[in-house]
């Protein structure tokens, strides 16, 4: 069986217990991080890329995974259940709403945002909290 974590016509609005009030891009020496990679990635390309993409390419590059392991590699990496966007720390501390649009494809809007309002107030698109950061 396949897992996916891709969602359609989502919002993930930030973590309840998100440290800030308006959103924060990763500094340059955390490029190198998962916050810093999906924010490169996904605000040089809004709705280019689904969540799975985002999640297998910095599993790819952890692992150093050459272009012609990584058919392979997707199979079995999503073989099993992944962590969503839900996870991202760009949701739970730097402050950015991640939408999945119709067509599975993600896109990130800081906090402040009016197009992170329009999304709180769209009733056609599913809204799920960011996982906290601390269990209550």
């Amino acid at each position: 069986m396949k897992h996916t974590t891709n969602y359609t016509d989502t919002f993930i609005e930030v973590a309840e217990d998100c440290p800030v009030s308006k959103a924060q891009i990763p500094s340059e020496k955390e490029i190198k991080t998962l916050a810093g990679f999906q924010y490169e990635k996904i605000i040089k390309n809004p709705y280019i890329f689904s969540s799975d993409d985002i999640i297998f390419e910095w599993y790819a590059i952890k692992n150093d995974i050459t272009e012609t392991e990584k058919q392979e590699e997707w199979e079995k990496f999503f073989s099993k259940g992944q962590a969503c966007l839900r996870a991202s720390p760009l949701a739970k501390r730097y402050g950015f709403g991640i939408h999945h649009n119709s067509g599975g494809k993600v896109a990130v809007f800081p906090v402040e945002s009016e197009e992170y309002q329009k999304f709180m107030e769209n009733i056609s698109v599913v809204k799920v909290k960011a996982m906290r950061s601390k269990r209550k």
